[in-house]
């Protein structure tokens, strides 16, 4: 194919190396008269291991040209990469001044006469929202009816890593890809048919979201990793030990495994932990700043799930609650945010059943006992069976055990709380 990219700086430059190695035609767009001169004499101007190889290879195969702005080039392209940068603004959000700019001077650009829409693919990180929100309506404005049979536009972000980026354009962690109906584009099909990797196809949003959440874990890890280390260093305990340990559980540590949006937590050991160790660090003075606000973001949680389970519900709704206990097939009450949540549902005066199959008031001893009936002192007349659930019709089910599947029940509405959706049953996605 051939290709534009927009944007020379360590994404845009690492491909159009990776893109010429595989046989793809390139032309880099720049406003930098520097870069775009020392690439043109085979220079590369930013260090990345291998780099320099593959931009001279490509310089001297005719593969690869860079220019400061696209001209005719524009339309003999088939796909358009724009890498441009999303700085911070200074409130913090991403400046996307860069990415309204390039997209207007593609759609100036454009022919009117193109047999083939040009696949316009962004990969700069950027706000939900941004493709249907900023980009369409730049195209919309400048090409009008038109837009939609000379533009095809794609959301596809980058997982590169600076000093590893060209192995990690060949060997992604993920491919995602961005479209308005959420089907495969084909020319980002071909671009990418010698790469092995999970490919999702999904709608801008979803696609757009997806950097967000990757950095702000990696953050989250390395911030959580040297709050363990300065805890272990102030008591004297061995952070690589502790660290080994850690990792080494691949089943529950270093998996999935608790990473699905969903309900709160709870039980009888992650609240009170967490707790002992907001203790601990404050204690030894390590400043535990991200432990701290893991009970906060909790609760915080579950006003979410209340606030989200009662939208648009009329006062002294009929309410059915499956799942009590803190998880399914568990009696244990403790700190459940299901409890939490029963007891806000009748402080607000709504009528509410509750079924769970593994509780039975009679058997529940100890500390859980008297967790019970402190939370939720009528309990006892909260508990439905199966019968008698199956048998009422009620304006709101919320299944926060997953159980509610196996269940006959009448239901005007059902949250599930294992699996939260968004707000719109369907990505809103403009028509192009």
């Amino acid at each position: 194919m051939r290709i534009l990219i927009y944007g020379l700086g360590y994404v845009g430059l690492t491909a159009a190396g990776c893109l010429t190695k595989e046989g793809h035609v390139v032309t880099g767009i720049d406003v930098n008269e520097d870069k775009i001169r020392e690439i043109n004499s085979g220079i590369c101007p930013i260090t990345e291991p291998g780099l320099a190889e593959l931009l001279s290879e490509a310089r001297s195969q005719g593969r690869l040209s860079a220019a400061q702005a696209a001209g005719e080039e524009l339309n003999k392209a088939d796909l358009a990469l724009v890498c441009v940068g999303t700085p911070s603004s200074p409130e913090g959000a991403h400046n996307m001044s860069f990415i309204a700019e390039v997209s207007r001077q593609i759609a100036v650009g454009l022919g009117r006469n193109r047999e083939k829409p040009l696949t316009v693919v962004y990969r700069s990180t950027m706000r939900p929202g941004s493709i249907e929100e900023l980009i369409l309506p730049v195209f919309r404005s400048v090409l009008g009816a038109d837009a939609a049979r000379l533009v095809e536009i794609v959301y596809n972000p980058e997982f590169l890593r600076e000093a590893t980026a060209i192995k990690d354009y060949f060997a992604p962690p993920k491919i995602v890809v961005g479209t308005r109906d959420a089907r495969p584009s084909a020319n980002v099909e071909e671009m990418y048919k010698d790469i092995e990797a999970p490919r999702f196809h999904v709608g801008f949003r979803e696609a757009e979201f997806t950097k967000f959440v990757d950095n702000t874990w990696h953050a989250v890890k390395v911030a959580f990793a040297n709050e363990i280390g300065r805890i272990c260093t102030m008591l004297d305990v061995d952070p690589a030990t502790v660290h080994d340990i850690f990792v080494s559980d691949t089943k529950l540590n270093i998996s999935a495994y608790y990473m699905r949006p969903g309900g709160a937590f709870g039980g009888s050991c992650l609240p009170k932990d967490v707790r002992a160790l907001q203790h601990l660090a404050s204690d030894v003075g390590a400043n535990a700043t991200l432990i701290d606000s893991v009970l906060r973001s909790n609760a915080a949680h579950k006003h979410f799930i209340y606030e989200h389970c009662v939208q648009d519900l009329a006062p002294n709704a009929r309410i059915l609650l499956v799942g009590l206990a803190f998880k399914r097939n568990s009696d244990d009450l403790r700190e459940s945010p299901n409890v939490d949540l029963a007891g806000r549902l009748l402080r607000a005066g709504h009528r509410l059943d509750v079924f769970d199959e593994s509780i039975d008031p009679a058997k529940l001893v100890g500390q859980n006992l008297g967790y019970a009936y402190a939370h939720l002192p009528n309990i006892n007349e909260l508990l439905v069976s199966r019968e008698a659930a199956e048998k009422t019709a009620y304006d709101l089910v919320i299944d926060a055990s997953g159980g509610a599947k196996e269940l006959s029940l009448q239901a005007a509405r059902t949250v599930n709380l294992q699996a939260l959706t968004p707000k719109r049953e369907a990505p809103a996605l403009a028509a192009q």
